[in-house]
């Protein structure tokens, strides 16, 4: 193991945020910058440094429900994404067979508004049922 002093042992950091803190701060922000990096925040100092709540104590709940939050955001967006190469058109018939045979039997399920049809009344008041007479008592 080699003992680096505690400048060095700072820039040695997963977070460039936190390297920066201690010194050589424009040589690692623009290295950082130039290389694309992004840094997650999760130690406590770098989170101190853009004024969010610690990963700790009260900030540990936010912290949760940011990671549920970004899970979920990236399950919506899968799910958007496959929506999407769904709804591109076929070109020829035979692609758009194969699209439908690729959708499954749960894509045909869903609201078809002839799938539930009224049976045919005479229009007497013993088929409109309760609903008559219900308004008639209303009334009186």
């Amino acid at each position: 193991p080699i003992l680096l002093g505690i400048t060095k042992a700072s820039l040695q950091t997963r977070s460039f945020i936190s390297a920066a803190s201690f010194q050589e701060t424009t040589r690692v922000l623009t290295q950082a910058a130039v290389e694309g990096k992004k840094d997650t925040l999760v130690g406590l100092k770098e989170n101190v440094i853009v004024g969010r709540l610690i990963p700790a104590g009260t900030g540990a709940g936010m912290n949760r429900m940011r990671i549920t939050a970004s899970s979920r955001d990236a399950a919506l967006r899968a799910q958007w994404k496959k929506a999407q190469e769904a709804i591109i058109a076929a070109q020829t018939a035979e692609e758009e067979h194969e699209a439908e045979l690729a959708q499954g039997p749960e894509a045909a399920i869903g609201d078809d508004p002839l799938a539930s049809m009224e049976g045919e009344t005479h229009g007497t008041d013993a088929d409109a049922g309760d609903y008559l007479n219900e308004e008639a008592k209303d009334g009186e």
